[in-house]
């Protein structure tokens, strides 16, 4: 999954949004999950990049409610 930018999620229609915020909430759940089985990660701050990127998603979503 990629890694997207607060310009790059503007302009994503509402229904993308919400299909990117699914797949991005279940990689962390995926990650998290090899993390605590001991499995070591290949790049340790994956976690970190998907969680700010859920962030600017819900941003951008709750930004367009208030419009």
């Amino acid at each position: 999954m990629a890694i997207f930018r607060a310009r790059e999620v503007a302009q994503f229609s509402d229904v993308e949004l919400e299909e990117q915020l699914a797949k991005l909430q279940l990689e962390v759940l995926q990650e998290n999950g090899k993390v605590s089985a001991g499995g070591a990660m290949e790049n340790p701050g994956r976690i970190r990049e998907l969680r700010r990127t859920i962030a600017r998603i819900k941003t951008e979503q709750s930004s367009r409610q208030m419009k």
